[in-house]
């Protein structure tokens, strides 16, 4: 056997393993692409909001709607029946995957009734966890507002507890959600808001969270109210039943916001 004959056969190995090397690489590159590009699909395709609902709030008179970079800001246009004696805002941010849009019905009520003005976010991909912003890089969109409350629905909520430390919030209003931070010690005025048959977030999922918040924070149930009642989106997978309307829904919260933030 020649030394060349030698050489070549020792490289052999070498060579099929870099050739496998490569192949195992392309194949994990291609695989990652793919859970990108679902990623992406799903993020990307959320529950959209039911069209008759956002358009009765676009055509109350008592209501402004504008489409601003921090978000959609609902501003009261008429004469509230009970106006705050500060004025007060509220910063709410979506649902995982749930369309801004679909809280516009629900949170106006609070906007005509009592003066407060509603700005919901809308967070890249939909998901509220993607968007970084502080909570002073929204208030600005409504500079008269001397008062802020931070909320959100679900995730949203979630979100919106690690938005208070270091802000100017003076409340914080979580809608079948909890928080993941401890903000027991914040003296915050909370308001949490649960669906009776809510699946997702439940009642009972709620009760084991409490102690992140104050011992003042104020609990409240809504009869017949399910996860998805919150906003006006349609059914949710894996949520329980609603027995509540959305005009009744909205009646609810407008009360209880209208009592916490006016």
């Amino acid at each position: 056997m020649t030394t060349a004959t030698a050489a070549s056969l020792r490289h052999r190995p070498a060579g099929r393993i870099r050739r496998r090397v490569r192949t195992i690489g392309w194949g994990a590159l291609a695989a990652l692409a793919l859970v990108m590009v679902g990623f992406l699909i799903w993020a990307n395709t959320p529950y959209r909001a039911e069209r008759g609902p956002v358009i009765d709030v676009w055509a109350n008179d008592n209501v402004q709607v504008q489409y601003l970079d921090e978000g959609i800001l609902m501003t009261p246009a008429g004469k509230a029946v009970e106006e705050p004696s500060v004025p007060t805002g509220l910063v709410f941010v979506p649902g995982a995957r749930v369309e801004a849009h679909a809280y516009m019905f629900q949170l106006s009520g609070v906007v005509e009734q009592f003066g407060v003005t509603v700005l919901i976010t809308e967070p890249t991909l939909n998901l509220a966890f993607f968007d970084t912003r502080s909570l002073d890089q929204f208030t600005t969109a409504a500079p008269e507002v001397d008062r802020w409350f931070v909320g959100g629905h679900s995730l949203g909520g979630v979100r919106a507890c690690l938005m208070t430390p270091g802000s100017d919030a003076a409340g914080l209003v979580l809608f079948g959600s909890y928080c993941a931070n401890d903000l027991s010690s914040s003296g915050l005025e909370v308001l949490s808001i649960a669906g009776e048959n809510d699946r997702l977030s439940t009642p009972a999922i709620i009760e084991q969270n409490a102690g992140m918040l104050p011992t003042d924070a104020r609990f409240v149930t809504i009869a017949g109210a399910n996860h998805a009642s919150f906003g006006d989106y349609g059914a949710q997978a894996g949520d329980g039943e609603r027995t509540i309307s959305s005009e009744q829904m909205r009646a609810e919260l407008t009360a209880l916001l209208g009592e916490a933030l006016g």
